[in-house]
């Protein structure tokens, strides 16, 4: 059976995806920043799975998780993700910083293991959870939107240069999700996706070989109204 492995492996997205690519016949390896989290996701698998430490924000840890696995994997889903407290990031630039690695840069050294891995065999799956506030600027998280952004564009850069070895590149992009991540915010239930409606969404358009998946898919409409705003609207909204 094909292993997959997750980054992130403890979120509530990872968590239902992992379900339902169980499901599909998968085998896993759980990676992340819990271990306790991580064990629990293992424990509810048929056939278990290993769990190995994973941070996007320390160094060390993001460079050496790929060379570590005790077998190479046929594919990746990178569920690794921090909303944060834009107020905060607006002064404190570590902080600030520290968004960016989580979100963004932080990943880049182990996809790019990945992607060279994949195209050495010929073969090969990266998904990656980006979201819809990169598709443009907001007042209310531009930090993380501009992460998710650069984010977005790095995953279209991989895909351009691996379709043609035979490796496929997924990019996610929810909306608000009932996760840990959204605790606290008053918003519309009918705005809220289930994590079980987005893993579901996932594994559908990965196993189809989709490019760009909006999860729910009426968010693609909505953010290709908002993108055709002009700036000096846009900017008005408080959103």
């Amino acid at each position: 059976m094909p292993t997959m492995l997750v980054l992130g492996a403890g979120s509530g997205i990872a968590r239902a995806a992992v379900r339902e690519f169980a499901a599909a016949g998968w085998d896993f390896q759980l990676a992340g920043r819990d271990m306790g989290a991580l064990e629990a996701v293992a424990a509810a698998l048929p056939a278990g799975a290993p769990c190995f430490l994973f941070d996007a924000e320390d160094e060390v840890s993001r460079a050496g998780l790929w060379p570590s696995l005790p077998t190479p994997p046929d594919a990746l889903l990178c569920a690794v993700g921090r909303l944060g407290d834009q107020a905060r990031a607006r002064t404190d630039h570590a902080y600030a910083r520290a968004l960016v690695e989580c979100n963004f840069t932080g990943l880049v050294p182990i996809l790019g293991q990945a992607a060279a891995d994949f195209e050495a065999r010929g073969s090969g799956l990266i998904i990656g959870i980006s979201s819809v506030a990169g598709d443009r600027g907001r007042a209310s998280n531009y930090v993380y939107g501009a992460a998710k952004a650069g984010f977005t564009a790095y995953l279209a850069g991989l895909r351009a240069r691996l379709w043609r070895r035979g490796v496929h590149v997924l990019t996610v992009k929810p909306g608000y999700v009932a996760t840990r991540m959204i605790e606290g915010r008053r918003l519309p239930r009918w705005l809220v996706a289930s994590p079980e409606r987005v893993g579901r969404d996932i594994c559908r358009a990965a196993l189809s070989r989709r490019d760009v998946l909006y999860t729910p898919g009426w968010w693609r409409p909505v953010l290709a109204a908002y993108r055709a705003l002009p700036e000096c609207l846009a900017k008005r909204w408080e959103l």
